[in-house]
């Protein structure tokens, strides 16, 4: 990059985004990025012409850190002035981390090693179900705790779930226990709501992995995004199956909040279970969700309902985005108070 036009910077007061070009060969540069930056509805994100490239420079954002790309020409692309990068189910994103933001203590903790064993339930109402289940070494064969976690592999990989875990036994703030990473598959079609993965989850995929794997009390269910709302659904349609539910920003859209999202192909599954859901789960729900991400009001909302009819509800946010990073930020402290309660 030219000495003359410093790489993208976080100042105490703004957000500077620079790309070198020094020939202006590119014809337009944007900045991309899934999250309200409060600049209003419909914010100018241009970057302007500036000797030796391009620049934007935007009020600071009450933000703890930001993941972004850059549209160059038409193409979305890495920032190359930024040196961080976080990766995701869409990709590697450049990420700025913003004034105050601290990572998890737990990513300095040294995990107990562990062992993975795969596991495949076969002749569901939804088809086959594959999960990986996650124990510490040391523990094979014995009876324990069992957390199972839709989008279990993507969780893991970019959310750190069973580092997570890992770090937590390790420090002793939670009891040896097993993660079971289930496979989304079919996704949207399987996380909107569809009574036929609930009656998967509870009557063939709970069992067996209960059966492959001597499990104390009830498993905690979780999940992030639609994964939030297959939890929930799964949970209110078949009490008494779970110990407690991690929901994390999910996407609990009504029409009146979440409109933008209507041409969703299971928009009427959700909605539908979303608007006649009036009471709550027999067991504990711990709900977290960025301050600036669409689902934020829905979740709030939900959070609402539930209380109100009796549900005992724990509230987190983190001053991010609908992220792997976010969710991955707020496991501790509120995933680790509703496992400690439950167990």
């Amino acid at each position: 990059m030219p000495a003359d036009l410093p790489p993208t910077a976080v100042e105490p007061d703004a957000l500077t985004f620079r790309l070198a070009d020094a020939d202006h060969a590119h014809t337009s540069v944007r900045l991309w990025c899934d999250v309200d930056l409060g600049l209003g509805a419909d914010p100018d994100l241009d970057l302007a012409e500036v000797p030796g490239g391009w620049q934007l420079r935007l009020p600071l954002p009450r933000l703890d850190c930001l993941e972004y790309l850059l549209e160059v020409d038409g193409e979305l692309r890495l920032d190359p002035g930024c040196a961080d990068r976080v990766d995701g189910a869409f990709g590697e994103h450049s990420w700025l981390a913003l004034p105050g933001y601290e990572a998890p203590s737990w990513l300095d903790l040294e995990p107990v090693p562990g062992r993975r064993t795969p596991l495949r339930v076969t002749r569901t109402p939804v088809g086959t179900i594959e999960a990986t289940v996650w124990a510490p070494e040391d523990d094979e064969g014995a009876t324990l705790p069992l957390l199972v976690a839709h989008d279990g592999p993507e969780m893991d990989r970019f959310g750190e779930l069973t580092r997570y875990v890992g770090a937590m036994v390790g420090a002793g703030r939670l009891p040896s226990m097993r993660v079971a990473l289930l496979s989304p598959g079919a996704r949207n079609e399987r996380y909107a709501a569809n009574p036929a993965y609930a009656r998967s989850l509870v009557r063939h995929v709970v069992p067996r992995l209960t059966r492959s794997h001597p499990t104390r009390g009830r498993p905690v269910l979780s999940g992030q995004s639609l994964g939030a709302v297959a939890a929930l659904h799964a949970a209110t349609t078949s009490p008494s199956t779970f110990a407690g539910l991690l929901l994390q920003s999910g996407s609990f859209f009504t029409a009146e909040l979440d409109p933008q999202e209507s041409g969703f192909e299971h928009w009427d599954a959700v909605t539908g279970f979303v608007s006649e859901l009036d009471r709550a789960p027999d067991c504990p729900v711990a709900m977290t969700c960025g301050t600036a991400e669409e689902n934020h009001a829905n979740n709030h909302r939900l959070a609402g309902v539930m209380s109100a009819a009796g549900g005992v509800v724990s509230w987190g946010e983190a001053r991010q985005g609908h992220t792997w990073t976010c969710w991955r930020d707020l496991l501790d402290p509120h995933l680790t108070t509703l496992l400690a309660d439950v167990w």
